[in-house]
């Protein structure tokens, strides 16, 4: 398990974009992230690529859209919330693909953050659509997920794209899978 591959092993990321999937799939009540624990989780991975000279693009799911868009299940309240937290401004843009995605990310300064909207809102994240993946790819140079907890599925986001790009474990991402190595794959015997 541990031959995956880390952020530092993607060498110099001065100005490369960095897309990064992540867990943002926060409660939420009146507009406002009422439990900021996934965001915080994203802090180390999105501060070590910033660090590196990376511009990073966020990638995300909430709720269960059904390849709608729904308002109410917009990532928008997010970034706000997750500018709090990052101690960084991060931008937002109502989409997650297509040629203005890409001038907005252009458009970051030097380690500069943007949310992406919710990848559930085309049909094809959830299916592993390979059109929506090279979409999303020609967004950046490298993939990092830091979503343990949704890295079960092959939608797009999750998956398709590490087969499209260099693809690397965030730092919550790392550190799951450095414990299922200890527990499964070098497990301290006696095991119970």
């Amino acid at each position: 398990m541990t031959g995956f591959k880390r952020i530092p092993d993607a060498g110099n990321l001065t100005g490369k974009v960095a897309l990064v999937r992540v867990d943002f799939n926060v409660p939420m009540e009146n507009g406002l992230v009422t439990d900021d624990t996934r965001l915080r989780a994203a802090v180390d991975t999105v501060q070590s690529l910033r660090t590196a000279g990376a511009k990073v693009a966020l990638l995300a799911h909430f709720g269960r859209p059904k390849g709608e868009r729904v308002a109410e299940m917009s990532l928008a309240p997010v970034a706000g919330a997750f500018s709090k937290v990052l101690g960084a401004s991060v931008s937002f843009i109502a989409d997650c693909k297509g040629e203005h995605v890409k001038q907005a990310i252009a458009d970051l300064p030097p380690a500069g953050v943007i949310l992406l909207e919710n990848t559930r809102f085309y049909k094809g994240e959830e299916k592993g659509d390979m059109e929506l993946a090279k979409e999303i790819a020609a967004l950046g140079d490298i993939y990092v997920n830091d979503a343990f907890s949704a890295a079960h599925r092959r939608h797009v986001t999750t998956a398709v794209l590490a087969e499209l790009m260099p693809a690397y474990a965030g730092v919550t991402m790392e550190a799951e899978l450095d414990a299922l190595d200890k527990a499964l794959g070098r497990p301290q015997r006696p095991v119970m």
